[in-house]
């Protein structure tokens, strides 16, 4: 499960940086905030500061998603954001010098989010190994399932990293029996049927995400995907272990720069020290379908 390589019989624990980091805040008696933010955008240096904002502002593990040209889990705000990295010339070995320093001037555990295809570009050993050198937490990875991660669930565990995988409402319990079995650090909970982007409401479905991450064992479980407002927070806050926000963070990074997007996070941080009330819980509208498996 999260910090047991689970395939190796006697094999010891891994420590996990950003299971670390959620056990760490849950000791402070709250939940963690997970804050995601595209690498090179608005540029190299921006993603730089834009992160290190989030960490000094309250976000215990900051998400830095490489820019792709096809992604199939990105709503058009994060797609916008990150075909403006690519168009400024955004290189994926750009990610190792962001986490590095972000991981030089915060506390904060720093994963990368990627489809799988840049890794395997650079190769899957080398890419671990400088994610690792560069004190990276760990990978994201939504478009790779535990099944087909062989090269990786091995260079993770070479290097000590996390690697954090997805499971969604229309998860078999088998899918995430695998799921939770393969992952480090924590179980990414998809919360809808739909690509990312910030959203009125909670989807009903995200309770019984988590449960079911839980009840196959995993230590923790977060949730992401419509989570925009404090609101939100306090009520994911009721039953998972963490709080994943993007959309309204890119947002307003590109509308007010790093001072607006360190505000935003001071605000949603904020949110775990509200009491925490019971809004309805009106089902999100799918946008598409994401690529998790079933």
């Amino acid at each position: 499960m999260s910090e047991i390589i689970s395939n190796s019989n006697a094999t010891p624990a891994i420590f996990s940086k950003s299971g670390a980091a959620i056990d760490k805040a849950k000791a402070a008696g709250r939940k963690a905030l997970i804050a995601y933010l595209p690498a090179g955008f608005p540029d190299k240096q921006g993603s730089i500061d834009a992160a290190i904002a989030v960490a000094r502002n309250g976000a215990d593990i900051i998400e830095i998603g490489i820019p792709y040209s096809d992604p199939v889990m990105d709503g058009p705000v994060i797609q916008a954001a990150t075909t403006q990295a690519l168009e400024n010339g955004f290189h994926v070995s750009d990610v190792f010098d962001i986490v590095a320093a972000v991981t030089a001037q915060t506390d904060a555990a720093v994963l990368v989010m990627t489809y799988w295809n840049p890794v395997m570009r650079l190769g899957v050993d080398e890419f671990a190994r400088r994610l690792a050198e560069a004190g990276g937490a760990g990978l994201i990875t939504p478009d790779l399932i535990p099944d087909e991660a062989g090269e990786w669930l091995a260079a993770s565990d070479k290097y000590g990293l996390d690697r954090v995988f997805l499971v969604a409402p229309s998860s078999t319990a088998e899918r995430v029996a695998m799921t939770v079995e393969a992952t480090r650090g924590f179980v990414y909970a998809v919360s809808i049927m739909g690509v990312t982007g910030a959203r009125t409401t909670v989807s009903s479905a995200a309770e019984a995400v988590v449960a079911a991450a839980h009840n196959a064992g995993a230590e923790r479980a977060c949730v992401g995907l419509g989570v925009s407002r404090p609101e939100h927070v306090r009520e994911i806050a009721g039953y998972a272990d963490g709080v994943i926000v993007g959309t309204a963070l890119v947002v307003a990074l590109r509308d007010g720069g790093v001072a607006a997007v360190g505000a935003l996070a001071k605000e949603l941080s904020s949110a775990f020290d509200a009491p925490l009330d019971t809004p309805s819980k009106t089902p999100s509208t799918p946008e598409a379908t994401t690529g998790v498996p079933q």
